[in-house]
């Protein structure tokens, strides 16, 4: 949940996290390039992929702060809503009820399979979908799905 200041090292943590949630009070700035420095805590690699370079270099050349709304728009925030500890805990538990296997290849495996070239990532696809499909979890929750004893998507 981002309140307040996300900025410098802040926007750095932010940056891995996997799911961002801000409230109205967020605010982003990367004053390094103000300060004669250079961002050190890995924003040069995430935040780039989250709002692209060009961005990235407009808030380090010139100071530009971004609000929530901002934010929200260049894509540093996945959620932008009122109560963020809220609507975490809620995606939170949304995520704890998914398989552990496919949260693990979701959030390991995807982000390689998303930077390799098409061919090793069709492969790596191919993998962790037999690996994630052949899990006892998987096959009862199919089976569920099957009965139409799961539930339906989105709700």
């Amino acid at each position: 949940v981002l309140k307040g200041a996300v900025v410098g090292g802040g926007l750095e943590l932010a940056a891995a996290a996997h799911i961002r949630v801000a409230e109205p009070s967020a605010f982003y700035a990367l004053p390094e390039g103000q300060r004669g420095l250079f961002v050190g805590g890995g924003a040069s690699v995430r935040v780039p992929r989250l709002i692209g370079a060009h961005r990235m270099a407009d808030m380090m050349l010139t100071g530009r702060v971004l609000d929530a709304d901002e934010g929200h728009a260049a894509g540093l925030s996945h959620y932008r809503v009122d109560n963020g500890l809220e609507h975490a805990l809620g995606l939170a538990r949304k995520i704890a009820d998914n398989s552990p296997i496919t949260n693990f290849a979701v959030l390991q495996a995807l982000p390689r399979i998303a930077e390799a070239n098409p061919a090793e990532g069709y492969l790596m696809e191919a993998l962790m979908a037999a690996v994630a499909s052949g899990s006892a979890e998987a096959k009862e929750r199919m089976q569920a799905f099957l009965e139409k004893r799961a539930g339906k998507v989105g709700r």
